[in-house]
């Protein structure tokens, strides 16, 4: 028998509505999608050079492993949401989760790069339609009183996933259990999908919008060319020595995001549900959010591919190794969450003071690598790392709610997705453009001291685009919405 959300009696007050029976263990099914999709995102920066070794192809392949996958759940995250308003957030909770399994399963068969790119997108795809459903139903699910405590636990567990996903990625590719090796890194899912899907089916409950919003999908068709448009000339571009019709693409994509935004307020004035409300682009605040976010996230995503494979083929570690390299850089944000709660008072100067203190982690890893060269530790780039980290969790931990104080509270939907969606078209750019970048460095014939430069250069790249965030942040306003009425 299907769950549904609890309402109240005809004859009882709305404030004493029971709260759902089974919210606490639904909320577990919407973690275990949200962990599941976490691991995805990280583990093929530390499998991806066993991956190729495997499988062949260029060293492009390596950097569309994550561009694929997070260019595909940019795209879909706009719409993934409306899917779940319109035919029931727990049916689209459910197609979201069979299609990711598949897609993981997908991947662990893949005998071609061009296969395991491929399912890279219908696990992106069929995430973001899975993700965006769990916050609609913990909102019907869980009274005033629990809400807070519910939200909480996505903390703690992307936390635990920040820094057990690297090294479990590590772990699986040596363990090689049943000559899986990579392989194992997505079949792992297989029973954690199928788990889901069980408890989903029991525990969540049905659940849909009363005033759905209808599909945009001409909108949807132009974004995702959009991004399509940046990200290929700027992976495929460098192996082919930056012929003609890479910048070509490159222009095209400014007259798409610019057709975008034209069919998007035309849509708007016809009446029509867009897919990002166009009036938030007068906004300061969501228009600096979203220069903000861009190269911050980009600056994070090409950093840790470039990290990653400096660690695994310039300096020979293991895939385990290179996965407990990280473990200071996630250790420290778990830190910088916790460091930055009770400075939340601080709003915009927060989010400031955690980018120069990650700057001063990155530029201590560019100091670590110069003093000892090719002869670097795993153990002195961990001062480092942990600051970093450090002040990547004090810089995150304000930022959304800080861009959301700038909008009206109608346009916080449309707004809040639109944020997310541009947090994963980051990560694609960042893995496209710091990637060529670093690969562009190592030259033909790779050596310790052009893994050593090229590192370097990726280094000063990041801090560069820190100094950016920096910058533009000062487009933010002061704080976040529950101090708003200090921005005005």
């Amino acid at each position: 028998m299907a769950n549904t959300v609890s309402t109240a009696a005809s004859e009882a007050p709305v404030d004493e509505a029971p709260a759902y029976r089974w919210r606490w263990a639904a909320l577990f099914v919407i973690l275990a999608a949200e962990i599941m999709d976490l691991l995805d995102a990280m583990v093929t920066n530390i499998a991806a050079p066993s991956m190729r070794a495997d499988l062949g192809g260029s060293e492009s392949v390596i950097q569309w492993l994550g561009a694929a996958y997070t260019l595909a759940m940019a795209v879909g995250l706009i719409t993934g949401g409306r899917l779940g308003d319109i035919f029931g957030r727990k049916r689209m909770f459910l197609i979201g989760a069979a299609g990711f399994t598949a897609g993981s399963l997908l991947c662990a068969v893949a005998q071609s790069p061009e296969m395991l790119i491929g399912a890279r997108v219908v696990q992106g795809l069929f995430g973001a339609v899975m993700l965006p459903q769990g916050l609609g139903m913990i909102k019907e699910m869980f009274p005033p009183a629990e809400m807070g405590k519910a939200f909480g636990m996505f903390g703690p567990m992307m936390g635990l996933s920040a820094v057990g996903g690297p090294i479990l990625a590590g772990w699986l590719v040596e363990a090689d259990y049943w000559g899986t090796g990579w392989r194992m890194i997505f079949l792992v899912n297989l029973p954690l999908g199928l788990a889901a899907l069980s408890a989903g089916l029991r525990f969540l409950p049905e659940s849909r919008s009363p005033h759905p919003l209808r599909l945009d999908l001409g909108g949807v068709v132009l974004a995702s060319l959009g991004g399509f448009l940046v990200i290929y000339p700027l992976v495929q571009g460098r192996e082919h020595d930056w012929p003609a019709w890479a910048f070509v693409m490159l222009a095209a994509s400014v007259v798409v995001f610019a057709a975008f935004g034209w069919f998007q307020s035309r849509r708007s004035r016809a009446g029509g549900d867009p897919l990002i409300v166009p009036s938030l682009f007068r906004k300061r605040a969501f228009t600096g959010g979203l220069f903000t976010g861009l190269v911050f996230f980009s600056g994070m995503a090409g950093f840790m591919l470039a990290f990653n494979l400096y660690c695994q083929i310039g300096l020979h570690y293991s895939a385990l190794k290179a996965g407990l390299v990280m473990v200071p850089w996630s250790a420290g944000m778990i830190v910088g969450f916790g460091v930055a709660q009770p400075l939340q008072k601080l709003g915009r100067r927060l989010l400031h003071l955690g980018t120069l203190v990650m700057t001063l982690g990155v530029l201590g890893v560019l100091l670590t690598l110069t003093v000892t060269g090719t002869q670097v530790t795993a153990w002195q780039l961990v001062p480092a790392l942990l600051v970093s980290g450090v002040g990547m969790g004090m810089l995150m931990s304000p930022f959304f709610d800080i861009v959301l104080a700038g909008v009206e509270e109608h346009e916080t939907g449309s707004a809040s997705g639109t944020m997310t969606a541009v947090q994963q078209l980051g990560n694609a750019f960042g893995v496209a453009l710091l990637g060529t970048i670093f690969f562009d460095l190592l030259g033909d014939l790779p050596t310790a001291a052009s893994f050593d430069q090229a590192m370097k250069v990726t280094l000063w790249v990041v801090a560069g685009m820190l100094v950016v965030t920096f910058a533009v942040a000062f487009l933010l306003p002061r704080h976040a919405r529950e101090n708003a009425e200090a921005t005005h």
